[in-house]
């Protein structure tokens, strides 16, 4: 009897706190979101300006960049990586754009979140005529005090599309 009437109140407080853990919000508050979002614009000055140092400064002392060569683990080796990159790489119109409803908090803390988005860019290469490149990235935020910095972002580049053959062409 004492067994059943542990299982009916176990039951009675699991039902009520489901409808107040469904009702917790997953996404920022406005002024986190302007602020992970300020750091998307932060992003996009640093890749049109070729400022390694800009670029780096947006992430954590211990961050991961994933990029298509392989991680890259730490602040001074990502602006080292960017610095080597801007020697053969000239972008201009570097544009992030987070996927709608992107931003997601980790946990109950309120002090990590994700977010999702594509991004594209013009450069010029060595070999001198424009060539437009995009693809898609993940990243990770953290708060440090009152300021949001990348603790982890990964990325792609789509790769063009497939030339066709035509009668034209063979």
């Amino acid at each position: 009897m004492k067994i059943r009437l542990v299982v009916a109140l176990a039951g009675s407080a699991i039902g009520f706190a489901l409808p107040t853990v469904a009702q917790q919000t997953i996404t920022p508050d406005p002024q986190t979101s302007e602020k992970i979002l300020a750091i998307g614009k932060a992003y996009d000055e640093g890749e049109n300006n070729k400022d390694a140092a800009a670029i780096a400064a947006l992430f954590t002392e211990d961050a991961v960049f994933v990029t298509d060569r392989g991680p890259v683990n730490g602040r001074q080796p990502i602006e080292k990586w960017y610095t080597d990159l801007f020697k053969g790489w000239h972008p201009k119109n570097h544009i992030i754009n987070f996927d709608g409803n992107a931003l997601h908090l980790i946990g109950t803390a309120g002090n990590e979140l994700w977010a999702t988005g594509e991004w594209s860019e013009t450069g010029q290469g060595e070999t001198g005529g424009p060539i437009q490149v995009k693809g898609y990235w993940s990243t990770i935020y953290t708060r440090e005090g009152d300021v949001w910095k990348i603790r982890m972002l990964a990325w792609n580049q789509t790769p063009a599309p497939a030339q066709t053959t035509t009668p034209a062409n063979k």
